[in-house]
């Protein structure tokens, strides 16, 4: 009954992840250019990068200073800057108004799977 309880608890622990740190945004630049999974990178789109979660995870993103929270599709790598967790897309940035700011990370769908190419965030 023990391992029971312990593995059902470490199940719960596991499906909820979450992060904190700080957010930027990238837009103009990259919009039209292929991300790291394939897909063409739409700067209107709920998109964002992340250097580890894998590719077509939903991810609640809060801004700590003002409470507005949104859902992005991890669709890219990033951020290559020191300090910061995820870099948003332009329409997540502007729905968050952050700009650069602390957020909390919530993983709220992860996929088993995903496929090089095939569109995972539209």
């Amino acid at each position: 009954m023990k391992k029971f309880l312990l593995s059902a608890a470490l199940l719960v622990a596991s499906m909820t992840q979450a992060f904190a740190g700080v957010a930027s945004w990238y837009g103009p630049g990259f919009h039209g250019k292929l991300t790291a999974n394939g897909e063409t990178y739409n700067m209107h789109a709920m998109t964002a990068a992340h250097k580890t979660l894998t590719f077509g995870t939903k991810v609640k993103v809060t801004n700590l200073r003002n409470g507005k929270s949104t859902v992005v599709c991890i669709n890219d790598r990033g951020p290559y800057a020191h300090g910061r967790i995820i870099d948003l897309s332009k329409k997540a940035n502007q729905k968050l108004n952050c700009n650069l700011c602390k957020v909390k990370l919530e993983v709220v769908h992860k996929p088993k799977t995903w496929r090089y190419g095939k569109k995972v965030c539209t």
